[in-house]
């Protein structure tokens, strides 16, 4: 019975090491749906808690950052569209 058990793995050492390679991967799999769904529920607690106020006053401060960031950009456009036009009015003949 060994013997032939011995045998059976001699001749399927590959399968063998494949299906433990498979069960290593399907646990590191199970692993990561664990952690990643403990974090989420993390959050979602986290966001319970604080409630609705904090989620609005980060989305407004978001917001605000968001409004500084396009009036930059606005004033970034409107000193390329000057630097451009100074640099046409150069190669114009």
């Amino acid at each position: 019975m060994v013997d032939q058990l011995r045998t059976w793995f001699q001749q399927n050492h590959t399968l063998v090491v494949f299906l433990g390679a498979q069960l290593v991967t399907l646990g590191a799999a199970a692993a990561w749906m664990i952690a990643y769904s403990v974090k989420l529920e993390t959050r979602v607690m986290i966001l319970e808690t604080r409630g609705a106020e904090y989620s609005v006053a980060r989305l407004n401060s978001i917001d605000q950052k968001l409004t500084a960031m396009e009036g930059n950009l606005k004033e970034h456009e409107q000193r390329i569209n000057r630097m451009l036009v100074e640099l046409l009015k150069d190669k114009r003949p």
